[in-house]
Parts: structure tokens; C-alpha cells; sequence
């Protein structure tokens, strides 16, 4: 069984105002790194930052005044869970400087952070976790706009309860549809749990309804234990469609809740379209994305292979074999922290061994899970032989009723140790 205990660390309150009294932030006596982006990557580092190091001045750059999680999002969905409960602020961050601005540029020549309201900001180190942005431009039909008929709810918030109040909106005897996309994403088990929790929902609220996934992949995480699950628990309710039997979707109609397959098309009355996606628009701004859409990094130090002296961490990196979820985001952060608080010693970072366990919920009291663990090999994180792990597929429903406990342990822990 993986381990259940997430370390993370620190402290810190805002002192953004004394920084932004004037349009340009200088260099400090003490090294400052930014971090940007104040997810489960961004806050992470920004605290492991001011742990590790008292010498270097930190400062997280986050738009935002509270974040809103994506694990556990799905039980919102499906009625098992409030928003408040995803909900977290930034009051406790004491020692860092907490900046609620917007990051509209990198100057990589001169190390500097542009905010949107003009002011500069000096660093020394820079680390980028700006997480995904949706890449409209993958899917024909599909746009903002489209997103607001058939919405995504793969940044949880307004979308989130947007496709909640449509599942309850539609008629008992409705067809809801799920369209996955091609690796890499983030959350890979994610559309396959929220697939089950809303199946969930229509077993006990509108048991004539029916799901279908329409996936442009022919498997998927945790697939022999999703599909289990689904046989036991939604008999006839769930049906998956893979990429080999029609299951990529080339383009949507939000006029009629359309989703095209290259073998023919899908009318839902509900439309979940979780489209492309690529590194958040900074990454893209301070040129540390490549042709993918995504970020490619040094997996000792984090440090990007586009511009030095950039680190990136999360989703908006090229993990290897590490795939995108919020455990491997807080691992990431606190070994880059490490290499950069080392790097700006002038010493050799450590090399990281890393740690992510994905969990996922079949039914309120049914728990899946798969952990890994990841090291640099050939100039990217890999996997170590023999060293992770799935549930059995034959476990006892005590063992299933477990991990689900086992997940609102971890989520509990992992929220509180990074906001406080």
C-alpha cells in the first residue's frame, strides 16, 4: 500500500503592498525567487521555497484570491460534495510575498516578471506553475463560448456547477456524454472517475439515463479496475467507446449537442468536452513551451530546457512517465525548491526521487488507486521498476471502502499542508 502522508511544509503572509509601491520591484540583498501560479505546484514551492531557505526572498504570484481544487471535484458533480469544500484561501502564507496580480510577461534577458498592472519584478530564479489552458483550437466547434453549452469542468469552478446543474436538469431517460482526449492531460484517471460518479448519480436520481465515453484513447489508467467496477456497480449504464471503434471526436456542434466521431455521431442531452490542452498562457509568453503545447525540463532541477533559469513544475511540465496530477505537482515543487535553494548556493542539487499516488472514487465508499515512483533516467522522470503499485483487482469491499477513505485522508492533509 502506498504511502498516505504528503510532506510538505512552511508558512508565510503577504508583503506584496511594500513591494508594489513602485512600478519597478529591484533586487534585494537577498536572492528572490517568483513563483507563478499559486495551485498545488505554485504554493508548494513558494512554501518549501521559505522552509528550506530563510536567505532567499520569495514571492508567489497568484491572480486569484482563493483556489478552487480539481481532486474531488467530480463528487461535486455528482451531488456528494459542496464547493465550499474545494474552496481554499492564501491567509496563512506568512513570509512569502503574496502578489494577487496577474503574470503578463517574462523578460528572460534581464530577469524580470511583468504583472498586468505594469509593475516589474527582479528575480533571480524564476518558477513557472501556471497548470493547463484548454486548446480550443484542437477540436472544431469547441470554443469558450461552445464551453459554455457543452462544458468542460476541467478547471474546477463556474464550469463545475455548470455541468452539475445540467445533470440535474436533464430528464430521467437522458443521454449525458463524455469526450476524453489523447494523452497527455491532466488528471489521466479523472474523466474515467467522473464517469462513475456520475453514473452514480444516474443509478440512484434517473436510473433510465445512459453514459458514454467517447475516448481518443484505446485504454487508459486504471482501466481492468475501472471496468470492473462498472460491471458490479452500473451494469448496462456506462458504455466506453475507444479511439479503435470510432471513439476520437473530430468535432462538436453546441447548437445540437453534437460530438462527431470519425465513425459517426453522438446527440447528448448532456455534453462533457474535455478538449486538448497545453502548458497556462505564461509558459507560453516566457518561451519555455516547445512545439507540444508543454514544457520540457532538466528532472533533476526542474529547470527549463528552453531558458535558463526558469524552472517549471506541475502540469505545464513534460514529466516523463510522472503523469499530471496534484501529488505529483506537490512532489515536483519540493524538489525543485530543493535544487533551487542548492543551485543558488552555487551547489550541486540532489537527484529527486518522487513519489505520485492517484486515487480515484467508483462510488462515495469505492476507492481505486495507483502510485508510482520516478527518477531521472535519459533526461526525463522514469518510472522505477518494481517500485508502485494498483489496487488488486480482487479486493474485498472493505478493501474498496478503505481507499475511499484512504482519498479523503490524503486530500484533507495535502490542502492543509499547502494553504494552511
Amino acid at each position: 500500500m502506498p504511502s498516505r502522508r504528503v510532506l510538505l511544509g512552511g508558512a508565510a503572509a503577504s508583503i506584496a503592498a511594500t513591494m508594489l509601491a513602485a512600478p519597478h520591484v529591484h533586487a534585494q540583498a537577498r536572492p528572490r525567487v517568483v513563483v507563478i501560479g499559486g495551485g498545488f505546484a505554485g504554493a508548494s514551492c513558494a512554501r518549501a521555497l521559505a522552509l528550506l531557505n530563510g536567505d532567499i526572498a520569495v514571492t508567489l504570484v497568484e491572480p486569484e484570491t482563493s483556489y478552487i481544487a480539481c481532486p474531488f471535484s467530480n463528487a461535486v458533480l455528482a451531488g456528494l460534495r459542496g464547493m465550499e469544500a474545494q474552496t481554499f484561501g492564501y491567509d496563512g502564507f506568512d513570509g512569502i510575498a503574496l502578489i494577487h496580480k496577474r503574470a503578463a510577461a517574462v523578460d528572460t534577458e534581464r530577469r524580470r516578471v511583468r504583472l498586468d498592472d505594469g509593475t516589474d519584478i527582479d528575480y533571480a530564479r524564476l518558477v513557472l506553475a501556471p497548470g493547463i489552458d484548454l486548446n480550443f483550437e484542437a477540436l472544431p466547434g469547441y470554443d469558450a463560448a461552445a464551453a459554455e453549452i457543452m462544458p468542460h469542468a476541467w478547471k474546477a469552478g463556474p464550469q463545475t456547477l455548470l455541468l452539475r446543474d445540467q445533470l440535474a436538469a436533464m430528464p430521467d431517460g437522458g443521454t449525458v456524454v463524455i469526450s476524453a482526449p489523447a494523452n497527455p492531460f491532466r488528471c489521466p484517471p479523472g474523466p474515467y472517475e467522473r464517469a462513475s460518479l456520475i453514473a452514480h448519480y444516474l443509478k440512484t436520481a434517473k436510473p433510465r439515463s445512459k453514459l458514454i465515453i467517447l475516448d481518443a484513447k484505446d485504454t487508459f489508467s486504471k482501466r481492468s479496475l475501472f471496468e470492473a467496477a462498472w460491471r458490479e456497480l452500473y451494469p448496462g449504464l456506462i458504455e466506453w467507446v475507444p479511439l479503435s471503434a470510432g471513439g476520437r471526436v473530430t468535432e462538436v456542434d453546441p447548437a445540437t449537442k453534437t460530438l462527431v466521431t470519425e465513425f459517426g455521431s453522438h446527440k447528448a442531452d448532456v455534453a462533457n468536452v474535455i478538449p486538448p490542452q497545453r502548458a497556462g498562457a505564461i509558459a507560453q509568453a516566457a518561451g519555455v513551451a516547445d512545439r507540444t503545447g508543454w514544457c520540457p525540463i532538466d528532472p533533476v532541477t526542474f529547470e527549463s530546457r528552453l531558458q535558463p533559469g526558469i524552472h517549471v513544475v506541475g502540469d505545464a511540465a513534460i514529466g516523463g512517465a510522472m503523469p499530471k496530477s496534484a501529488f505529483s505537482a506537490n512532489a515536483q515543487a519540493k524538489a525543485c525548491a530543493a535544487a533551487v535553494a542548492a543551485l543558488l548556493r552555487e551547489r550541486e542539487p540532489a537527484q529527486p526521487k518522487l513519489i505520485n499516488t492517484c486515487y480515484s472514487l467508483v462510488a462515495p465508499d469505492y476507492g481505486i488507486s495507483i502510485a508510482g515512483v520516478y527518477q531521472p533516467r535519459d533526461g526525463l522522470l522514469a518510472e522505477v521498476e518494481g517500485a508502485g503499485g494498483v489496487s488488486p483487482l480482487d479486493a474485498a469491499t472493505d478493501v474498496r471502502e478503505l481507499e475511499a477513505v484512504y482519498a479523503e485522508d490524503w486530500f484533507r492533509t495535502i490542502t492543509s499542508e499547502v494553504f494552511g
